[in-house]
């Protein structure tokens, strides 16, 4: 198979992931939550998503053209799953508790996946840090609003 096509099925399995987004907006509950003053702004959401899931998208395609590759694969399904299931339950279910859960177990899986495509292709691996920068953030802040709104 050639690269274009993996990236395309890959960005595709992203393209799920970012529909929760539009499926589970923030709304008027979001925005009525206490959060920290370095909350990054509203606008920074959707152009760092679209950015991050392009790289996942690249990242992996490369991974996929390399032999032996199936468990590093398989980690980027892992957390492609968790990404897709942080949103409906943070802004759906509103479980903030549960986004913490679901982040944090996100977080580890990215930092598997960045590790695994590291040790098959460095560009891939590469392409992961922004990921694990971001997820680290958005861990921080689900912290933050829980401790703001549940845990106090």
């Amino acid at each position: 198979m050639d690269y274009f096509t993996l990236f395309l099925t890959y960005l595709a399995a992203c393209g799920a992931a970012a529909a929760t987004g539009a499926m589970f907006q923030p709304g008027e509950w979001y925005r009525g939550l206490a959060k920290p003053r370095w909350t990054p702004p509203d606008w920074l959401f959707p152009v760092a998503w679209t950015v991050l899931y392009l790289a996942m998208s690249a990242a992996a395609a490369r991974v996929a053209m390399l032999p032996d590759t199936g468990q590093a694969l398989a980690l980027w399904s892992v957390q492609i799953a968790l990404n897709t299931l942080w949103t409906p339950v943070f802004f759906g279910l509103r479980r903030i508790g549960a986004g913490l859960v679901i982040i944090f177990l996100l977080w580890l899986a990215v930092a598997a996946t960045m590790v695994a495509f590291w040790q098959h292709d460095a560009i891939a691996g590469a392409l992961f840090a922004p990921y694990l920068a971001w997820v680290t953030v958005a861990g921080m802040l689900n912290r933050s609003v829980w401790h703001r709104n549940v845990a106090a």
